[in-house]
């Protein structure tokens, strides 16, 4: 798995080529999982992008850490890679709760 922390504008290039999405967003998954010429057995799982600078306007406005938010991005991404998605209200809900697992387990608990 790679990790890019990135700008705005980096991500928001990304998120329109990619998604046809205008505008920056927090993070992005690029799953190599996926797809028709995709090996499930591969041992990458793919790449995350994250917007640090998303990630610093997201921790004032939530009101915790830039450390907490740029984690609970990753995690984010790093559940999209396994196969965790939100599209659905009982999906989201167990991808929440994984996420807050994982980061409480780090230290990076909600305060």
């Amino acid at each position: 798995m790679s990790v890019l922390l990135t700008d705005n504008l980096t991500i928001a290039g990304l998120n329109a080529e990619w998604r046809g999405r205008e505008g920056p967003t927090d993070v992005l998954s690029f799953s190599q999982r996926e797809g028709e010429a995709a090996d499930p057995e591969d041992p990458v799982l793919g790449d995350i992008v994250i917007s640090i600078e998303r990630a610093l306007a997201q921790a004032d406005d939530y009101g915790h850490s830039p450390e907490r938010e740029v984690g609970f991005l990753a995690v984010h991404g790093l559940l999209h890679l396994l196969g965790y998605d939100h599209e659905v209200p009982d999906d989201e809900a167990r991808m929440m709760a994984t996420t807050e697992a994982i980061l409480a387990a780090v230290g990076l608990e909600r305060g």
